[in-house]
């Protein structure tokens, strides 16, 4: 394969692979009654226990509306505390409650589970290789995504959204 159409692919390809890996979890995970989002917002508070409501939509990069929700559903499920902060009362800081430690510990057995599979039959190596080349992309799109950079166009598409006089 050309290394054009290697360039061309890779945003398809990493798609592809968040889909399946996604699909493969959460077959693996249903029997736990999380779903990945729930699994992943625990896992932030984990790392981060106290954090905002705010806090925690910024890492899942999703809306505030929606992290809400998650979290509601989490509360009720008994798997999380909201307190309110001290320093702002219209945040609420989150905690995470001893009920959703056995949970998480079931979730991890999976999330390693899954690691293991989705790697056989690749060589250590090579997926050193991987890692740092998807790791060298990752920070390329951080710097992108902080300084604001607008899309190339191409000269089509330049003609097309000059304003003719």
């Amino acid at each position: 394969m050309s290394e054009s159409i290697i360039r061309t692919r890779i945003g398809y390809l990493v798609t592809d692979l968040t889909r399946l890996y996604g699909r493969v979890f959460d077959r693996r995970a249903a029997h736990l009654g999380l779903t990945r989002v729930q699994w992943r917002a625990l896992n932030r508070i984990r790392l981060d226990e106290g954090m905002t409501q705010s806090a925690l939509a910024d890492v899942l990069d999703m809306e505030p509306i929606a992290v809400g929700r998650v979290v509601d559903r989490l509360q009720k499920a008994g798997f999380v505390d909201r307190h309110a902060d001290p320093d702002d009362r219209r945040c609420w800081c989150l905690h995470l409650t001893p009920q959703s430690l056995q949970v998480m510990d079931g979730i991890e057995a999976v999330a390693q589970a899954v690691r293991e599979d989705t790697l056989i039959g690749v060589d250590a190596d090579e997926l050193a290789t991987a890692v740092r080349v998807l790791n060298q992309i990752r920070d390329n799109l951080v710097r992108l995504d902080r300084d604001g950079r607008e899309p190339v166009m191409g000269k089509a598409s330049r003609r097309a959204a000059t304003p003719r006089a």
